[in-house]
């Protein structure tokens, strides 16, 4: 029966290595054919918007262009500086402020020397300014007699949530509060879009808004003017690689012609299309380049299987990589730590669960700088260190808790240790070990839906679209299947316990 049972670990390896590879012969992520021209975007709804326009008008000019989310400012500009996008849109503010604030740039000038010396050209502004404002609900301002930021210092008791970004910038909280002397202790970072919320719902009175976003309007909040004009300016410019003039001179003077065609109250209804009325963001860009460029665009068919189908071979590819490194680490890391004296099982131990510790998505943007690339190589190395905790420690558990006359019978049958290992101890602790990467791929499903926060796609692609938009389906069609996900790869391993367990190790203990 043992031998029979031996050969079993390398089923479950074999089996992981072939879920890893489904959509890998492809040479696009998840299946994609690769594009020439990758376009990105920040998670919030008017970037989105821009990123699909760039990509639509890409392909209006023959070329196949396809459109990344990330999480943030800092993360779409590191993916551009490092080539894997060739474009997006950013704000000038946001790149004097933050992205470049130590160039140390003032003027526009300054800004595009700043930009080409790290390969990077700017259009000219699109003819909006989405700055900074403070808002809270119109009848708390009327009732305190709040219209402009400097009101709120008589105010000491209001309870402030900011978006996290906004916390941290130069342009944001620390420099806001010290430019007005605001006096405010209650002050919070959460997501943008739950800090909307929890001013409409009364939780808080004050939170950062983007001046032409369309949940202004929705949820009934008065912008505050910036009396003391605090804020910079942040036009919207497209940002491009340089190269891409030569490669495709084509698209760059496509994404040109949007330069100087949208206004403040033309983003706003931009915005309004999507956010309020739930119109996907590529309808919405194709909207408006038929408006105002006359020109016809098509806009893929955007339907929920097809979705969810690419976004579980983008989860597959994550999980199933980051699971096969995990596990061939993993349990040699285990059988060494059990062999070995006290202070090396526990400097292996610790090690691991040092790495646990990490919040993930810290972790996964750590990964950004060491590999280079935004893309989901970063993203499987963050899971592959993040799923050894439990295969090395029920790996090391199993091996330990063996019966020391078990051992001393396979050492009097005078069997070399890798014999021992392999035919005696292993299985024998098979059913530890099943249960640590059955423990692990559960966590890992889970885990990898932060995934899209730094463009590795997946689960939490929708997910992350679906809290921007406060839309529970587009949450629901990465959530639901995630936990289907993981609830097969339980059952499987379930099953997979039958096949390599000795039948007597899965008999319940006699009483």
């Amino acid at each position: 029966m043992t031998r029979n049972s031996q050969p079993a670990f390398f089923v479950i390896i074999t089996a992981l290595y072939a879920v890893s590879q489904v959509g890998c012969g492809d040479s696009g992520a998840g299946g994609r054919s690769a594009a020439s021209v990758t376009v990105g975007s920040k998670g919030f709804t008017e970037s989105a918007i821009l990123g699909d326009t760039l990509r639509l008008l890409s392909n209006s000019v023959g070329v196949e262009a396809t459109h990344t989310r990330f999480s943030g400012s800092t993360v779409v500009f590191q993916a551009l500086s490092m080539g894997e996008i060739d474009a997006y849109v950013e704000y000038t503010g946001t790149l004097k402020q933050e992205l470049l604030s130590n160039d140390a740039v003032v003027t526009n000038a300054e800004l595009r020397a700043a930009l080409s010396r790290r390969g990077i050209s700017m259009s000219g502004p699109l003819g909006f300014n989405n700055t900074y404002v403070l808002g809270m609900r119109e009848d708390r301002a009327k009732d305190l007699g709040i219209s402009c930021i400097s009101d709120l210092k008589k105010h000491p008791a209001l309870s402030f949530g900011f978006s996290s970004e906004f916390m941290e910038r130069e342009d944001g909280w620390p420099s806001l509060r010290s430019r007005y002397g605001l006096p405010q202790q209650n002050v919070r970072g959460m997501d943008h879009d739950l800090a909307y919320r929890g001013v409409a719902d009364g939780a808080l009175d004050v939170t950062d808004l983007y001046a032409t976003d369309a949940k202004i309007e929705q949820y009934r909040l008065a912008s505050l003017r910036d009396d003391l004009r605090h804020f910079p300016e942040y036009e919207a410019v497209i940002l491009y690689r340089t190269d891409m003039g030569d490669r495709h001179p084509e698209v760059v003077a496509a994404w040109k012609r949007i330069v100087g065609t949208l206004d403040e109250d033309g983003m706003t209804r931009l915005n309004a299309r999507a956010d309020l009325n739930r119109v996907r963001e590529a309808v919405v860009a194709s909207g408006f380049i038929r408006e105002t460029l006359r020109l016809d665009v098509v806009v893929d068919d955007g339907s929920m299987i097809a979705s969810i189908r690419g976004r579980t071979i983008e989860h597959l590819e994550m999980v199933g990589w980051s699971m096969l490194m995990a596990i061939l680490v993993g349990i040699p890391l285990g059988v060494i730590a059990a062999k070995s004296g006290a202070a090396t099982a526990q400097s292996i131990l610790g090690s691991v669960g040092i790495i646990q510790t990490i919040p993930a998505l810290a972790l996964l943007v750590f990964m950004l700088p060491i590999f280079q690339r935004v893309d989901q190589v970063p993203a499987i190395f963050a899971l592959f260190l993040y799923s050894l905790l439990p295969i090395v420690r029920n790996t090391f558990t199993g091996l330990r808790n063996i019966r020391p006359e078990v051992r001393e019978s396979a050492e009097a049958l005078g069997l070399p240790a890798m014999t021992r290992m392999r035919i005696v101890e292993l299985p024998l602790a098979a059913r530890s070990i099943l249960a640590g990467i059955k423990t692990a791929i559960v966590i890992n499903i889970g885990t990898a839906t932060l995934g899209a926060l730094i463009g590795a796609g997946g689960y939490g692609q929708p997910i992350l679209t679906g809290v921007h938009l406060n839309s529970v389906p587009l949450i629901l069609q990465g959530a639901i299947p995630a936990a289907a996900m993981a609830l097969i790869a339980q059952g499987l391993f379930e099953i997979a316990e039958r096949l390599i367990v000795p039948k007597g190790l899965r008999l319940p203990a006699a009483r």
